[in-house]
This record gives C-alpha cells, structure tokens and sequence, in this order.
C-alpha cells in the first residue's frame, strides 16, 4: 500500500518513515521521555498505594493541582489557586466537553480565522456554525471581534493566543487585555488554548489569558501532550468556579468519577520530583534549534516560492506562496516525492488561505527536516 495512502487515512499517529510529513503537529519519537516516566511509575507502584487506580476525584487529583499550579505559577508568573485547576483527557477532550456543556446545534461560535484545523472536525461533530474572526501578525484583530460581536453573539469565542496553531502568532499584552475586557462585556465564554505557552524559544510570551480565569466566563486550556507526552491524555481546564462546578457535576464525571487518575498519579510524581521543568527547558532549546534548521532552510531553498515569518516558539511555521498558487494542489505533487503538509485551506473556517502551508519543526530531526525541504523544492520544480 502507498504510504501517502496511509499517511491520508491518519492524524495523529506515527507517519509512515519513508515520508517527511510537516503536517505532523507533534513531538517526535525520540522527544518522548520514556526513561523520566518509567522512572515516575516505578516510584508511584513503589509507595503500595493502590488508590490511583480506583476510580478519581471528580476535580482531578488533589496533590496533581497543587503540583501543576506550582508549576504553572513560574511558568505563567501568575498566580494559579488548584481550586480553579480541572484535570481533564487532554485539550481536545477539554474543547469536545465545553461544547458539549454549552452549545446547542445550530450555535454559532466565534473562532480566529486562520484556527487549529482538528478544531473544526470538534465543532462540526457539535454541528455548530462556525464564523472566523480575521487575524494579523500579531494575532486576531479586537476590532473585527468587537464588531461581530454586535452582529451576533456566539455560544463562546475560541482563540489560540500563544505560538497560535497554525500561524505561530502571538497576542501582545493589549490585545489580551481588550479580549478578556470584551468577554467580560458581553458575558461570552471565553475559550483560550494555550498549549504552547511554556513553548517560547528565548523571551517568554506575555502572561497567559489563564490570568484573567478567576473572574467572568474565560477557561484556559492546557495540556501535558506539549510538554511531556501525548499518550498520556492529560490535561487540565483553568477557569472559575460556576464552570468547573459544571464540569464536575456533568454526566461524564458522575458516571466514571475524575478523568485519568492513573497517569495523573505518574505525572503528579514528575511534578513533585521537579523533574518537568528541566525536561521542559529541554524541549524548548530542541525545538529552537529545529525551529532555525528549518526557517534556514525554507530560506535557502524556497525563498524563491515562499514566505514566511521565523516562529519564537511553538510548533509551526506559517509559510505564504505566491496568491497564483494553491497548497492542496502542491500537496498532491509532493506525494511523489514523499513529503507532506497541511494545506492552508484546512485551517480556514471559509475554506480560503489556499496559497498558505502549515509546516511543523516538531517531529523531525535537523537533517530530516532539511530533507524534507529538498523534497518540497523538487515538488514545486515538477508542480510549475
């Protein structure tokens, strides 16, 4: 069977190794630590308490929220109480479970316009109606949000406001502060994924929207598959009290109690060993270096087609053709040649952005990355 074919047929799983897939948005296999867990696990087992494997606290394990608000105190140089921290299965699962709590079909939401693109596979299972909101080099534009706002009012607006997926993007402490004024204003939910911000490559980004979370209708979306690994399907949920409430009292959680606890039970001894923050600064300086092996790259080899900015932090580089051409088609051509992206048109909510590829450093190593770029460039040769 092709491995293109197969590579189409999946997402978040292990590419096939003869690809250089850039539309794969997640740590490569040798970023996982598989030493640091299994270390983890050891110690948990070790303790002869087999409480973590019943069934879990409906909030998330006491002692995992006031590690990871530990934790997240130094990285958000904020303030985080653990009474305002909800352990879920992940961001995804977060975003899947606030929809289904606050919309109704036939919703209207508010998202940036470009957005993550697994998103809207999210909504349109919740068959909501999804409006992008237009964006800039720094983030999405408050104005366009103000004015859509009095046009309609949308069960909640979605925004990525650090190393935003997929444009790298990152919200300047005005725009934060307008966002969760006008949440506030209109008393609209006020959803921020912010799986990235411990991401930053040298200057740290501003402080999260998490921030703003105690007060009004904001959640902040976090999630250990950036920063440790992604099959644990671990997460958390920050936000005020009436909605976590409502998370703990919702269906899911009466039946099958607190999301996760065994792997909560691991990662609750990796925070209290003090061992993810080193781990941490580890990825970010792997990611740097990956991050500039790649833009050299697309520099050297592209520049000719593309255009793009180089990411402080994140996954992703955000690279423009020219408005002739369109990714969808290219990525057709690049099977050939065993190289992959996601198209820009994938993550627009109007189908648009077709000369724009989402190209991610995370996964591959500096000489695989840099070949995958020859292989790009060989698709455009052949694709005229």
């Amino acid at each position: 069977v092709n491995s293109l074919m197969i590579l189409q047929q999946t997402t978040q799983t292990t590419p096939p190794p003869d690809v250089v897939d850039f539309g794969v948005g997640q740590p490569g296999l040798d970023l996982l630590p598989l030493e640091l867990l299994k270390d983890a696990s050891a110690t948990r087992f070790a303790q002869g308490d087999p409480s973590f494997l019943a069934y879990g606290a409906e909030q998330g394990d006491g002692y995992l929220r006031t590690s990871l608000a530990a934790f997240l105190c130094q990285a958000y140089s904020t303030p985080v109480n653990p009474e305002h921290l909800f352990i879920t299965a992940g961001a995804s699962q977060s975003l899947d479970w606030l929809c289904t709590l606050y919309t109704q079909p036939g919703d209207t939401i508010f998202i940036e316009e470009p957005s993550y693109l697994y998103a809207f596979r999210i909504f349109s299972d919740h068959r909501l109606k999804v409006v992008g909101i237009p964006t800039d080099e720094n983030g999405i534009i408050f104005e366009a949000l103000a004015e859509a706002l009095r046009r309609e009012r949308p069960a909640f607006v979605y925004a990525i406001p650090t190393f935003q997926n997929p444009t790298g993007t990152t919200l300047p402490p005005l725009r934060r502060e307008r966002l969760a004024e006008l949440s506030r204003a209109y008393n609209i939910l006020l959803i921020a994924d912010e799986v990235y911000h411990c991401l930053h490559f040298d200057v740290p980004p501003p402080r999260p929207l998490a921030a703003h979370t105690a007060e009004g209708n904001i959640v902040s979306l976090g999630s250990f598959s950036k920063i440790l690994a992604p099959g644990l399907r671990l997460g958390w949920i920050q936000g005020p009290t009436h909605i976590l409430q409502r998370l703990t009292l919702s269906g899911v959680v009466d039946s099958g109690g607190g999301l996760n606890p065994f792997p909560s039970a691991v990662v609750r001894t990796v925070l209290e060993e003090g061992r993810l923050q080193g781990f941490v600064d580890q990825l970010r300086l792997t990611y740097r270096t990956r991050a500039q092996a790649l833009s050299a790259a697309l520099r050297r080899e592209l520049h000719e087609w593309v255009t793009f900015r180089e990411p402080q932090g994140g996954f992703f580089v955000w690279a423009q053709l020219p408005d002739s051409m369109d990714a969808t088609q290219l990525r057709t051509e690049a099977e050939r040649f065993k190289v992959a992206f996601q198209p820009g048109e994938r993550c627009s909510s109007r189908s648009q952005l077709r000369n724009c590829m989402r190209l991610s450093f995370a996964y591959y190593d500096v000489p695989r990355l840099q070949a995958g770029v020859a292989r790009l460039h060989e698709a455009l040769i052949a694709h005229g």
